[in-house]
């Protein structure tokens, strides 16, 4: 795969960095609004322009009056300059040069990465004059730009596509076996990862956040070569107050886009909360094999239906994760490991599981004879045919009559029989539907 680029906007409140956010991505991503600081949770989208992809960041504002949390906003700027490879300064051209101008300048002089200065809310040409002024922060060019009606976007583009460093192409390591641990914050994910390591090469605390960056760490068992990365814990939307959570949960991201696996850890003290839910949807979209983690299982008093009943209740709420097998765990005990680890080779074999074209087939004509497909969108889908064309996740196409009368319930028929049938446990599959010719 590409390591792609990052590029971050930054700028003081209100100036407009949202609104040039949402140009760029092509949607209402952002919230925008006239009140200062609206920004506060974490807002990224990956995006490309002339075939070069990268990943676009839109942080909360840069300002110095709030003095009592000034060293905070230095840290934001730093954050914000160590972690991107380009930066797109954005300054108000209606309000012209301010000290948070000045100010967030004067950062920028140390650093070594392209700076393209977007001088926002020139919407018109009688204000294109307005730019001049900015010369005078020594970041080059300013560039005029009017978020609000799409004027001057394609030239930022165009120059952030320029000065982005060139993508790298990962060389694949089909021994390695990779998967990362996400979680909402202080559920126990570095102490499990210290765990299965044997050692403590991530620090361990009570205190959510703790572990900002992601830690890539490599083990071998049973002739099998493990990477591991521990994640800094995903804050939901609204609680991410901070660029450095900002740049946290993009590492986070990655990590999972890295990976094959994901362990979602769960508190089995405090049981699954919607913020779980929220950290587990972005495994879901990139269709990694995922293992349910209860960990801190120690603590739960018990008696012989608990976990029966604990199992039972994530089932009902997480239903999307059906296939995903639920193991209980003490990483502070190092309790119940070895579960952990059969699950996790379970789904590593699933995710890469290929199955025959002939034994995939008497599978589905088995399952369509034991129930037809009902009637839907003015007549009734027959599969012909079924062949698996990859894996990471498995890719299965199905030959039909007419893609557009599958019912998607028969779909998820069709999809627990061939679960059933090569036990494809933690994994998601992808079903292709296509036309038989």
């Amino acid at each position: 795969m590409n390591k792609t680029g990052v590029v971050a906007l930054i700028g003081s409140p209100n100036v407009g960095k949202s609104t040039i956010f949402n140009r760029i991505v092509g949607k209402r991503t952002s919230i925008v609004d006239d009140f200062p600081g609206v920004t506060r949770d974490r807002i990224y989208a990956n995006c490309e322009w002339l075939g070069v992809n990268f990943s676009l960041i839109d942080t909360g504002g840069i300002e110095l009056d709030n003095k009592p949390f000034q060293e905070s906003i230095r840290m934001q700027a730093t954050i914000a300059i160590e972690e991107a490879d380009v930066i797109v300064f954005v300054v108000d051209g209606k309000i012209g040069m301010n000290t948070d101008d000045k100010y967030v300048a004067k950062l920028l002089y140390k650093c070594k990465k392209p700076i393209i200065l977007a001088v926002n809310k020139i919407d018109n040409y009688d204000m294109i004059n307005d730019v001049n002024e900015f010369y005078a922060l020594g970041l080059g060019e300013p560039i005029p730009t009017s978020g609000a009606h799409g004027v001057g976007i394609g030239d930022i583009l165009d120059k952030i596509v320029k000065v982005l460093p060139k993508e790298v192409e990962e060389e694949a390591e089909d021994n390695v076996y990779k998967y990362s641990i996400i979680g909402r914050p202080n559920v126990g994910k570095s102490s499990l990862t210290n765990t299965i390591l044997g050692d403590t090469r991530v620090i361990v605390s009570d205190i959510e956040g703790t572990t900002r960056d992601a830690i890539n760490s490599r083990y071998e068992k049973n002739g099998r070569i493990y990477e591991v990365v521990d994640t800094a814990g995903i804050k939901k939307r609204g609680q991410i107050y901070e660029s450095i959570d900002k740049y946290a949960l993009l590492r986070a991201m990655s990590a999972i886009d890295d990976s094959d696996v994901a362990l979602f850890v769960i508190d089995g003290q405090r049981g699954l909360t919607e913020q779980d839910k929220h950290v587990v949807s972005y495994a879901c979209e990139q269709k990694k094999g995922i293992v349910i983690v209860v960990n801190k299982w120690d603590l739960v008093i018990k008696d012989q239906y608990t976990l029966d009943n604990f199992k039972k209740k994530l089932r009902e709420e997480l239903k999307f994760l059906d296939y995903a097998p639920i193991v209980f765990v003490s990483a502070l005990k190092r309790s119940r490991m070895q579960s952990l680890f059969d699950a996790i080779d379970t789904v590593f074999d699933a995710y890469t599981k290929r199955v025959t074209t002939s034994l995939l087939n008497n599978v589905l004509q088995d399952a369509q004879a034991m129930n037809e497909a009902p009637d839907f969108n003015g007549g009734r889908c027959r599969v012909y045919f079924a062949q698996q064309v990859g894996i990471k996740p498995p890719q299965i196409v199905l030959f039909c009559n007419n893609p557009k009368w599958m019912h998607f319930s028969y779909l998820r028929y069709i999809e627990n029989r061939i679960r059933e049938s090569f036990d494809f446990d933690g994994t998601p599959i992808n079903f292709v539907l296509r036309k038989k010719v």
